[in-house]
């Protein structure tokens, strides 16, 4: 295996920490990509990866994503991100979440850990009992789920307004893949406006069940990039738009909330050959962030709602920039985060 710094998504971040407890069965990693601008703050992810490599991969390119995410959202925070590897079977107990939380309390307010992948709010609860450097909590802001759902519906907005010369959406046909607490009130959001909706997710009980509150249609999640619409919204795992999937896009834009979801920075440049609006995921998904961090300023929902409703503004400023200058908008927005973190 190649030395940490030789990893491809290595970004010159500032720490990268691993968390080993056999007594809990607790193997964790907590990358900080940058505090330039405050503490590191990012979700954890509880997931069971295929091997070690790919959860420290993953938390490399989560942790990038939050400095970029948070610089661009104009929050006093910086990015981190944590990621705790799980069993096949996914058990998580009292003590491994204990373990975890000594380990963030271990950076010493570097890090704010928050709600992520297979973390719930009772397990943020859990882990406050141990650090204070958790937030997210009851009382402020809870689930990140609804305010990021709201966000990248605006976004969506904002890309048919882009890509199809208004932002009325009746009648426009979005292909969503997954929908649990981002993507399922993102179609709720949509339906309510009289788009036509295409739902997938893993759970096909739970794309079924919603696509028949919503009077809405469904496919299955290997099919849903193929499905002809006008825009295609990713809101399940990153990675998703491979040279492969991005050739059989039947869309005008691509507006999404899930992370990371150039599986290479060679696709942003084929989604722009192809003309194809493309919604940088760090900047149309930071409702949540937004709300999450609400406790550094004690901003209240009226605050949180007014930066959420920004969104539409930085992506029409991004894709200003991209006509003008050529660059791709992943590269434009890369180039406008890393200038707000110093890089």
């Amino acid at each position: 295996m190649p030395a940490l710094w030789d990893l491809p998504d290595f970004d010159a971040h500032e720490s990268v920490h691993m968390f080993d407890d056999p007594k809990t069965g607790l193997r964790a990693v907590i990358a900080i990509h940058s505090t330039h601008l405050g503490p590191a703050a990012g979700g954890t992810r509880f997931w069971h990866y295929a091997d070690q490599q790919a959860a420290l991969t993953d938390a490399l390119r989560l942790s990038r994503g939050m400095s970029y995410k948070n610089a661009m959202a104009g929050l006093p925070a910086g990015g981190g991100k944590a990621v705790l590897l799980a069993d096949a079977a996914r058990t998580k107990t009292r003590d491994m979440l204990d373990a975890f939380a000594r380990a963030v309390d271990s950076l010493g307010g570097r890090y704010i850990t928050a709600q992520d992948v297979g973390m719930s709010e009772d397990d943020m609860v859990t882990l406050s009992k141990t650090t204070a450097h958790v937030a997210g909590l009851p009382g402020q802001g809870g689930d990140p789920g609804p305010y990021t759902a709201r966000g990248v519906y605006l976004g969506v907005k904002a890309a048919a307004k882009r890509a199809l010369g208004s932002d009325d959406m009746k009648g426009v046909r979005i292909a969503i893949q997954g929908v649990g607490s981002v993507g399922g009130g993102l179609a709720r959001y949509l339906a309510a406006d009289g788009a036509k909706l295409t739902l997938a997710d893993v759970n096909a009980d739970r794309a079924a069940a919603l696509a028949a509150e919503l009077g809405a249609e469904t496919t299955s999640s290997d099919a849903i990039m193929a499905v002809e619409a006008d825009i295609f919204s990713p809101c399940a795992l990153g990675a998703v738009l491979t040279g492969t999937s991005v050739a059989g896009l039947k869309v005008r834009a691509v507006a999404g909330g899930a992370n990371n979801q150039l599986a290479t920075a060679a696709q942003g440049r084929q989604l722009a050959d192809r003309g194809i609006v493309y919604a940088p995921d760090y900047v149309i998904n930071a409702g949540g962030i937004i709300n999450v961090l609400r406790h550094i300023d004690n901003a209240d929902d009226a605050a949180i709602n007014a930066r959420i409703d920004t969104i539409p503004g930085r992506l029409h400023q991004v894709w200003d920039d991209s006509e003008a200058s050529g660059d791709t908008p992943a590269e434009v927005a890369d180039r406008i985060a890393q200038g707000l973190i110093g890089r």
